[in-house]
Parts: structure tokens; sequence; C-alpha cells
């Protein structure tokens, strides 16, 4: 058994942190407490752990409820986001901690203190301290040293965040690969999407302070079940349209779009949240079967470009790679035509302006 959270609720003051929180962790499962900045998630993380107490619900590691146990009878991992070593100790000695507090002898702490150096990679470093180390090298200690008391249940607040971007992608395949290897169940915090979608077995969407919805990378990202996660998870244009006698009509265009199949929507406002990547881009086309556009701006993005266009004054964002953008010759400036492969549809009963506001406070941003 892995970790389960039945309704943890928490409070500060008027401020509701959890609201009426519940998942499973299966055993040996990586899972991913994802959401913007301030929507619970570490809370969540702490509660788990044992460093904040839940107004109310329940929280079982590997059978077991732990509700009102003390941290340090929780027997798991917990790794921050700024490593929280000791300064004073070298490599060794960090990792050593943990151990020589259970009073195991000088040799069985020897040997288990060598297993972790080796399988987090430090061979070599054992008389380093801290402030010669790396923040990559810092966080596998870390995590050596979480792992060092043979816990079954690992936690991880934000463990990459301090981290520039090429060593936070390479330490992610790592701790999967490292995940895999020692088949732990695990939860970490993140509010970056790719790091979610890249490494972990679920995501457990996080909106202020609620589950918004769980499910593996490939359903969140392409069966969004809210407007909320359809544009927080990767990107999304949000385009204004309407529904008239079973069509859909995008706003201030002559565009007509067919319903999505088994979709039934009311008369009235509704958005488009349609992926760049399912932005088609044409040189020709027709005014009543697709979306005149201009091309304001395109961005370099290594293997591919992303174009920025505006259509009676609404920025479309599509990717297109470089084969296509060198073949087409795409230009700044240029008017050209758009469509789309696939879209969601969403209804905005309150109006299309309400919408675009209650996006902006849930973290998108236009």
């Amino acid at each position: 058994m892995g970790i389960i959270i039945k309704n943890i609720c928490k409070r500060f003051g008027d401020f509701i942190a959890v609201d009426n929180v519940s998942f499973e962790v299966k055993e040996g499962e990586l899972v991913a407490l994802l959401g913007p900045s301030g929507c619970g998630k570490s809370t969540i993380l702490r509660i788990i752990a044992g460093l904040e107490t839940p107004d109310s619900g329940e929280i079982f590691l590997t059978g077991k409820n732990v509700t009102t146990l003390a941290p340090q009878k929780r027997k798991l991992g917990f790794v921050f986001q700024h490593y929280a070593l000791f300064k004073h100790m070298n490599v060794e000695k960090n990792i050593a901690f943990g151990i020589e507090i259970q009073k195991k002898s000088k040799a069985e702490i020897k040997s288990k203190v060598e297993k972790l150096i080796n399988l987090v990679k430090l061979q070599g470093y054992e008389r380093h301290y801290p402030d010669q180390l790396s923040g990559g090298q810092r966080q596998r200690v870390a995590l050596a040293r979480a792992l060092a008391t043979e816990t079954k249940v690992l936690l991880l607040d934000e463990p990459f965040g301090a981290l520039d971007a090429k060593v936070r992608e390479n330490l992610s395949q790592w701790l999967r690969e490292f995940h895999q290897k020692l088949n732990i169940t695990s939860i970490f915090v993140t509010h970056d999407q790719n790091e979610a979608i890249e490494i972990s077995d679920k995501i457990v969407v996080i909106s202020k302070g609620r589950v918004a919805q769980i499910g593996n990378a490939k359903q969140v990202y392409e069966h969004p079940n809210s407007k909320f996660v359809a544009s927080f998870i990767g990107q999304v244009n949000v385009v204004d349209a309407v529904v008239k006698n079973g069509q859909i009509f995008v706003k201030g265009a002559n565009l007509e779009l067919k319903l999505p199949a088994k979709k039934e929507l009311k008369n009235g406002d509704i958005v488009l949240l349609v992926r760049p990547e399912d932005v088609i881009i044409k040189k020709k086309g027709d005014n009543t079967r697709d979306l005149l556009a201009i091309i304001k701006r395109i961005h370099y993005r290594g293997n591919h470009y992303e174009i920025d266009c505006l259509v009676n004054g609404m920025e479309l964002k599509l990717i297109e790679y470089k084969r296509n953008v060198f073949q087409d010759n795409w230009k700044e400036n240029q008017k050209i035509f758009l469509n789309f492969r696939t879209f969601r549809t969403f209804q905005a009963e309150e109006g299309h302006q309400h919408l675009h506001r209650k996006l902006k406070e849930t973290g998108y941003i236009e």
C-alpha cells in the first residue's frame, strides 16, 4: 500500500489553504502535485509529512493511519527546495546523520553511506562541504540523506526549483530513473507543467486548495475537465465564440465550426481552448471556412518556432517546426489563414469578459 489522503482540510485564520482534498498514491508510484503558486500544494505535502496538522481528514501511509503521529514516527523522507543541508558537515556526515540517530554500528553506517553515495553518483565528493558543491550535487546529497533511514515514502517540495533550466531537466530525468530503480512511493510538488508531464506516473492538479483533476500526463493534457486545467497545463489559446442553432461561430469572424461529436452546448457565449500545435496555418484560405490573420511575431525556440498572430484584435499562438517555416517562408506582417485541428469547448454563462477574469485569477496569463 502507498499513500491515501482522505478529505483533508486546513485553514490559516480565515484563509482556506486546503479544502477537502482526497487522492491516492499507489505503492511505487511517482505522483506530482501540480498547481500555481499559493494553491495549497506545499501545505498538502507538509500535512502528509506531519509538519502541519490538518483541521480534519486522515492520512494513511503504507496502510497505517498516521494523522496524529509525529513527523519522526511516520518513516518518510522529505527533500526541501533549498536542500537544508548542514553546512558544517561534509557529504558523508550529512548522509550519515539520520542513521547515526538510530544508534546503528559504525560499520553499518559506513556501508550504508557508501551505497547511497554510489546510488546518487557522488563518488569522490565524500569529503566536500555543501558550499563546495553545485546546486544539483547538493540536491542529490539531500535525496541520499532522506533515503538513509530506509524510508518507503519520499516527499519532495519543489526539489529542483532553485536550479537553472538545464540542470533541472537533467536532474528530473535522473530522479525518474532513480525512482524506478528503488520502486519507492513518492510525491513531488511542482508548478512546472513540463516537469510534471515528463517524469510523473500521475498528476494531481491543485487549484485554490482543491483537487481540480487527477490523471496521467496524457489525460490532463488532452482531456482537461475544466477551463482552469486546460489553461494551466501547457500553452493554450482562449478563443471567444458563440453557439447558434448547433453551430459555433468565432467572435468577430465569419468562421463557422461544427460542434464536437457528442457535445451539447446551449445557445450563447462559449470559449474554445486550442493548443498552439492544433492551429493550422495556410497561405491561402477561404474567409467563410478559415480565420484571416496577420503574423505579429516569430519566436525561435530551437527545434520549432512559435508564431504570434492577430485575428480581429485577438492574439493566437501557434507552433511550426523549422522545416515548415523555411519551406513556406513565413514573415512578420504577412497575411495568413488559420483553422483548428481540434479544440475543447466550455460555456461562458456570464460572458466572455467574466471568463477571462476568472482564468487570470487561476494563473492563466493571456
